[in-house]
């Protein structure tokens, strides 16, 4: 296959890392990432704990290959079964001792299965193109914490994960279903009463294309990294967070070079009072491509703040519960690795809303919308050398009513928009793709969880 061609279908794959910053995502059911949502009391055996979990959920999705509405988006029903299980040592309330472990381990799995039954849109190519999607994603990690809460400690994780994403022009046998492997380590340093700690990490993360079409896009990153955080008042820290990266594409075909990313950010966290904390953190970001292409090279930032529907029980910034009901609002400013050209830079500001009533109802937001920026393109071949801007917006409700302490029912609406007045040409492939796409969802389902 060509290089332009190459291009041309990567061009696709835009929309599903632009605005990666973003947390919310239509892919998968809201309560699978989160433990704190997934999981029920648990099963004991031993020193474990057991948490076995499925999923029923059937909704629409109006436009699965995210497609812009000038190129027939198919809009289809989806069937979406999720069996999820951990396996955990003791937690805090089965430690009758209530003493710290030497060892904390975690392993976690969790499937989802899609089927599609196309409905209305596109041609009946198109369709059946979309009903051969059917398909399984997942994940599997573990995590494993030694000597937690000890002057040196240590921690050890890693995991993969298979994602799907089709294509925009949803060519039969052709997909960007990616293996998403990851592993990395640290050492955490606590002294004293633990107003100061500090940690020195490394991480490795991949992204391989499961088509070989598409192995120039695959990619692999070591990045090595250090945190610290220095309580200096009974509510407010100092923190810092430093991180370098090598990024690799082993393969050749595009106009993908590899990256040296370096971020530097010094900022603090605390709780103003017992019901509002607020985060905020300015830097600095390089990207050091390898070759003389455009490298971002400015402030990087992040603020938030919240407020607590009801008063934290604790005066340390980083323990409160996440679980709290609580409104937050904030801004990103970053930039990551772009499959057009090399970066992209976003800028976005969001709104969440967290909501737990009785230990029964849960009710969940988030909004998260901004400029997504592409600098000047070297690649002839895109027909746009001059650099752009789009503006993406992803929202997100998910409701979750508990009848019993394992049974709940759910519902949950996605919303991504990305717009975009940008067309790129690639001539060698006779075609040009239009970045623009809007995309709905809305489920509705049961689970069971222990």
């Amino acid at each position: 296959m060509k290089s332009a061609l190459l291009a041309f279908l990567a061009t696709s794959a835009v929309a599903l890392t632009a605005g990666a910053q973003v947390t919310v995502s239509g892919q998968e059911p809201a309560w699978l990432p989160d433990r704190q949502f997934r999981e029920g009391a648990g099963i004991l055996a031993g020193n474990l704990e057991l948490h076995p979990g499925v999923a029923m959920d059937f909704g629409y999705d109006s436009n699965f290959t995210r497609r812009a509405s000038d190129e027939s988006p198919v809009g289809s029903l989806q069937l979406r079964v999720s069996p999820s299980f951990s396996m955990t040592t003791l937690g805090a309330q089965r430690r009758a001792d209530g003493a710290q472990p030497t060892v904390n381990f975690r392993l976690e799995t969790g499937l989802t299965y899609h089927e599609f039954i196309p409905i209305r849109g596109g041609t009946q190519l198109d369709r059946d193109v979309l009903r051969a999607q059917r398909n399984v994603d997942g994940f599997l990690r573990f995590n494993l914490d030694v000597l937690p809460g000890r002057p040196w400690s240590g921690r050890l994780y890693g995991g993969l994960t298979r994602a799907i994403r089709p294509t925009q022009q949803a060519i039969a046998g052709t997909n960007f279903n990616r293996l998403m492997p990851g592993a990395g380590t640290e050492i955490v340093y606590t002294p004293g009463s633990g107003l100061l700690d500090w940690r020195l990490g490394y991480e490795f993360s991949g992204t391989v294309f499961e088509k070989g079409d598409f192995s120039a896009l695959s990619s692999f990153r070591n990045e090595v990294l250090t945190r610290g955080r220095w309580r200096f008042l009974p509510r407010t820290a100092l923190i810092y967070d430093g991180r370098f990266a090598a990024i690799n594409y082993p393969k050749t075909g595009l106009s993908k070079t590899g990256s040296h990313p370096v971020r530097t950010r010094l900022g603090a966290t605390g709780l103003i009072t017992p019901s509002f904390g607020a985060l905020a953190m300015v830097g600095w970001g390089a990207s050091f491509y390898s070759n003389d292409a455009q490298d971002f090279n400015s402030v990087i930032a992040q603020l938030e703040l919240k407020w607590y529907l009801q008063p934290t029980l604790t005066t340390d910034p980083l323990k409160v519960n996440p679980l709290l009901s609580a409104v937050s609002v904030g801004f990103v400013r970053d930039f990551d690795d772009s499959l057009i050209g090399t970066y992209l830079e976003k800028n976005q500001g969001f709104v969440k809303f967290n909501y737990l009533f009785g230990g029964r109802f849960l009710f969940n937001a988030e909004l998260a919308a901004g400029a997504i920026v592409f600098p000047v393109q070297d690649n002839p071949d895109y027909g746009h050398p001059a650099g752009w801007s789009d503006m993406r917006v992803d929202g997100r409700v998910f409701g979750e009513y508990r009848v019993k302490d394992w049974l709940g029912l759910d519902a949950q609406l996605d919303y991504i928009g990305y717009f975009s007045q940008t067309r790129l040409a690639f001539p060698n492939a006779n075609g040009t793709d239009n970045l623009a796409y809007q995309q709905v969802s809305l489920f509705g389902g049961a689970r069971v969880f222990w």
